[in-house]
C-alpha cells in the first residue's frame, strides 16, 4: 500500500462504522437526489431499525409468556411493532442528525453526514422526520387495547427521543438517556399484548417488566459507550458529553460493574416471572458471557475494534435475551393442552 493510500484507508473505514454517509451496495442504484434522505434515515445498513425493534421484541415476548398468548396473536403484534419500528427509527435518526449537525461537523466520522455536508437542508430534514413520526403513530390504533391508553404509554418514549440529542450537551450520562429511549420499546412491546407496566386499578408495578427495562437500559449504556470510544478524541475537543468521556481513564471497571448489574437484573427478572432453565441458560448466561467477552477483549484505542465489539455486543447479547424469552414461550406453547 502506498503512503497516500495508507493515510486514506483509516478515514475510509470510518464510513462503515455507522457514520450515516454510506453509498455502496444497493444505494448505488438509488437516484442521486434520494441518497441523502436514505442516509439520514440509516436504511443502509439497517442497524438502526433493529436497535429500535429488538427491545420491543423483549417486551412482546415477555407479555406473550405472561398472557399465554396464541402464536398468531404474537406474530401479528410482532409485525406491527416491526413496521412501527421502521418509521420510529427513521424519525429519530433524522431528528438526531438535525439537532447534532453542528457537533457532527466537528467529528471526523460524522462530518460528511447529509446535513453537515449541505446535501439536506434543516427544514427539509425536519419535515422528513415529522412525516416518519406521523407514520409511526398510525400503528398505535392497530395495537391491542385502548388507543388512548396505548398513546399515553408510548408518549414518554417519544418525549425521551425528543430530548436525547440535547443530552450530550447537558450530561455525561447520555448513554443512560439513550438506554431509556430504546428500552421504552419494552413497554410498548408489552402493551401490544395488553400488559401494562403499572396497574392504576391495583397500584402494582409489573416487577419483571421493570427489571427487563433496567437490564436493557444497562445493556445500552454498555454497548453505546464502546461505540462512543470511536470518537473519543473528537468528542473531548468538541465538548461533547458521554460516559466514554467521563470515564475514559478507567471505564473498563465501570463496564464490569454494568455486566454484573445486567446479570443481576436478568436473573431477578427470571425469578419474579417464574422462568425456566432455558431462560437462565440463554438469556442470563448467554448475555453475561458475550458481554464479558466484549469488555475483556475490546481495544478502546482502536476505532475498528470498538465498532466490531459494539456490533457484536448488540447482536449477540440482544439475541441471547430475545432467544431465552422465545425459548420459554415456545416451550410453554408446546406443553399447552391440545398442542399437536
Amino acid at each position: 500500500m502506498s503512503s497516500e493510500k495508507a493515510k486514506v484507508a483509516p478515514k475510509e473505514s470510518l464510513a462503515y462504522q455507522y457514520s450515516g454517509n454510506h453509498s455502496t451496495g444497493w444505494l448505488g442504484y438509488v437516484p442521486a437526489r434520494w441518497l441523502p434522505y436514505i442516509q439520514l434515515a440509516r436504511l443502509s445498513p439497517p442497524v438502526g431499525l433493529f436497535l429500535i425493534y429488538i427491545p420491543h421484541s423483549f417486551g412482546l415476548l415477555y407479555a406473550a409468556i405472561r398472557q399465554r398468548a396464541e402464536p398468531f396473536e404474537v406474530a401479528y403484534a410482532s409485525l406491527l411493532l416491526f413496521g412501527a419500528s421502521f418509521f420510529v427509527s427513521n424519525a429519530i435518526h433524522i431528528w438526531n442528525d438535525l439537532i447534532d449537525a453542528p457537533l457532527d461537523a466537528k467529528v471526523e466520522r460524522t462530518r460528511n453526514r447529509p446535513i453537515p455536508r449541505g446535501a439536506v437542508s434543516p427544514s427539509a430534514a425536519l419535515i422528513f422526520s415529522g412525516s416518519q413520526a406521523v407514520c409511526a403513530a398510525l400503528f398505535l390504533p392497530l395495537l391491542k387495547g385502548d388507543v388512548a391508553k396505548n398513546t399515553v404509554l408510548s408518549a414518554p418514549g417519544f418525549l425521551a427521543w425528543l430530548y436525547y440529542p440535547y443530552a450530550k450537551r447537558h450530561t455525561y450520562w447520555t448513554q443512560t438517556v439513550l438506554g431509556i429511549c430504546l428500552s421504552w420499546g419494552i413497554v410498548v412491546g408489552a402493551v401490544a399484548l395488553d400488559v401494562e407496566p403499572y396497574s392504576f386499578q391495583t397500584g402494582q408495578v409489573d416487577i419483571p417488566l421493570l427489571l427487563l427495562f433496567v437490564a436493557s437500559t444497562l445493556w445500552t449504556m454498555l454497548y453505546d459507550s464502546v461505540y462512543g470510544f470511536q470518537d473519543l478524541k473528537d468528542d473531548v475537543d468538541a465538548g461533547i458529553y458521554s460516559m466514554a468521556v467521563l470515564f475514559r481513564y478507567n471505564i473498563k471497571l465501570v463496564f464490569w460493574l454494568i455486566v454484573v448489574m445486567i446479570a443481576a437484573a436478568l436473573g431477578n427478572m427470571g425469578h419474579y416471572a417464574g422462568m425456566g432453565i432455558l431462560y437462565y441458560t440463554i438469556s442470563v448466561g448467554g448475555t453475561t458471557a458475550f458481554l464479558s467477552l466484549m469488555v475483556a477483549y475490546v481495544d478502546l484505542r482502536s476505532s475498528q475494534s470498538c465498532w466490531w465489539w459494539f456490533s457484536t455486543g448488540f447482536w449477540y447479547a440482544g439475541g441471547s435475551i430475545a432467544g431465552g424469552l422465545l425459548s420459554e414461550y415456545v416451550t410453554m406453547i408446546a406443553r399447552a393442552p391440545g398442542f399437536e
